[in-house]
């Protein structure tokens, strides 16, 4: 019965992406079978287990100095801006294109598109790899055949000589690549990628990678994809940019998941957070509590106004990181 609940409760999920339409929650509780229970504005309802969920320790994530990220939906006035910027990106001319001269980085070209912050930057690159809107194969990722040898032989030549395309596609390379810029101090942005996603990468073979591309594990896919780009990202002609940057807007154009609520799971807290991500940074929808009926009205409320000030804590300190990045950029 409750796998056939959850089946029926999937199908919903999907339903309201498809039509374009965009559901809130209605309704949210965490039941006693473990699973998150919703009902949308237009009277679908669906059943998510809290095992599949994105788990976090937020005292843990609090006290650190350095970005929290959440795997979440982007606000739809997020979305609507964006859409817009691209709009507007593809019908200007360059001379009039105000991110035309922005060109001559990857960070430059995707911030002055998609603007927010650097989890912006994460949510939005990994959706446009996970949609295959962005692909790391791609023909204008393919480096040219050549026999040309600088001299006197550089370091670069001598890291990329191999490669077939602009970025480290094997992941023999990729993580050769990584552990000599680790080495030499040049991690970069690499740095604030999430450590779960630097740890799935590290341990996955070549062989690894073929089977999850066999089986179109497009999550784990794009969190690797997107550490190989970022590997390649000094290696990067503007033609390479122009086209990341494209696609990466061109994802949100289609973006479908504006829809669905995304949920975290506060470990400590015993609490489902659904969030979205608009312009300043994690926004709450709702918090519902396990065994929320134990609670008496004062505690919930005392739980839901401390997680608040923790999810705003987040976005400062969020933002702080995010400021002095753009300055060590820009100097």
């Amino acid at each position: 019965m409750i796998r056939s609940s959850f089946f029926i409760g999937f199908i919903l999920l999907i339903t309201p992406a498809v039509f374009g339409q965009n559901y809130t929650i209605e309704n949210m509780s965490w039941e006693n079978d473990f699973k998150i229970h919703l009902q949308l504005d237009n009277d679908s309802n669906y059943i998510i287990d809290v095992k599949e969920l994105h788990h976090s320790n937020t005292f843990q994530n609090n006290t650190t100095n350095a970005y929290t990220y959440y795997p979440v939906k982007l606000n739809k006035e997020f979305i609507k801006h964006l859409k817009e910027k691209s709009y507007e990106s593809t019908t200007l001319p360059d001379s009039l294109n105000t991110t035309s001269n922005s060109n001559k980085t990857l960070w430059s070209a995707l911030h002055n598109s998609i603007g927010g912050e650097w989890i912006h930057f994460i949510n939005c690159f990994l959706y446009s790899l996970e949609t295959n809107y962005l692909n790391i194969t791609a023909p204008l990722m393919k480096r040219p055949a050549s026999r040309w040898k600088p001299k006197p032989i550089t370091e670069s030549y001598k890291r990329t000589r191999k490669w077939e395309y602009y970025v480290p596609v094997k992941q023999s390379d990729a993580i050769k690549e990584y552990e000599i810029k680790k080495a030499k101090g040049e991690l970069g942005n690499l740095k604030d990628i999430p450590d779960e996603f630097i740890q799935l990468f590290l341990n996955t073979s070549n062989k690894e990678y073929k089977k999850m591309q066999e089986e179109n594990n497009t999550k784990d896919l794009a969190k690797i994809d997107m550490i190989k780009v970022l590997l390649g990202a000094n290696y990067l002609g503007k033609t390479q940019i122009k086209y990341i940057k494209s696609m990466v807007l061109k994802s949100i154009t289609k973006y479908s998941k504006s829809q669905l609520p995304s949920i975290i799971i506060l470990d400590n807290f015993d609490a489902a957070v659904a969030m979205n991500l608009n312009e300043n940074g994690y926004k709450i929808e709702k918090i519902v509590f396990s065994k929320q009926n134990n609670l008496d009205d004062s505690e919930i409320s005392d739980r839901k106004k401390e997680i608040e000030n923790i999810i705003n804590h987040i976005n400062s300190v969020n933002n702080k990181m995010f400021q002095q990045k753009l300055k060590q950029h820009y100097n």
